[in-house]
């Protein structure tokens, strides 16, 4: 088993060379997939993630569950705190660029999310296993952030049929997901 780091350039140099059409019907896939499930039909408040290039595309899922009537947020990353803020959105056209570059939410307090509020939570990942372990890209902020959710919150990776593997490397402090979506 490779280490962590190994992972992380092996899964972005994949990520970086799937053409862009594959990635997106692939990524529709994966909507269809996510929409079916009772978890996404029940949440009234889930939190999605902006895609980074390459990733699992989520804006024409972010903008389904806003036809659907559901409560979206984006998460806002507050670098020198490492954290994440679940902030409300109405739509990807109202998103600024925050760290890393990453569409996210303008920061306003009235618009935060409270966790106990949160139904259910679409993480992003290098790299999934068998046990839903993920591979994040190593600044650890989904971590941190999934490890205070409540019980009763899903947590859906969602990935390429690529970026699954057998067993990833893992430490105590990351947290798996409760799912995960590939195409």
């Amino acid at each position: 088993m490779k280490d962590k780091s190994s992972l992380r350039k092996h899964y972005l140099d994949l990520l970086k060379k799937q053409a862009s059409g594959d990635r997106r019907a692939k990524s529709h896939k994966i909507a269809l997939k996510l929409f079916r499930l009772e978890a996404i039909k029940k949440a009234k408040t889930i939190l999605f993630y902006a895609p980074l290039p390459g990733e699992v595309d989520t804006f024409a899922m972010i903008s389904k569950a806003i036809q659907l009537k559901k409560r979206i947020c984006l998460p806002i990353l507050v670098r020198d705190q490492r954290t994440m803020i679940p902030t409300l959105t109405k739509s990807v056209e109202d998103l600024e660029n925050g760290v890393y570059g990453i569409p996210q939410p303008r920061r306003d307090v009235s618009l935060q999310i409270a966790l106990k509020d949160i139904d259910a939570v679409i993480v992003p990942g290098l790299s999934f296993d068998k046990l839903n372990n993920r591979l994040g890209r190593g600044a650890g902020y989904y971590d941190r952030f999934l490890k205070n959710l409540f019980c009763h919150t899903a947590t859906i990776g969602l990935a390429f049929d690529f970026q699954l593997t057998d067993r990833l490397p893992v430490r105590g402090h990351d947290v798996p997901v409760s799912l995960v979506i590939a195409n």
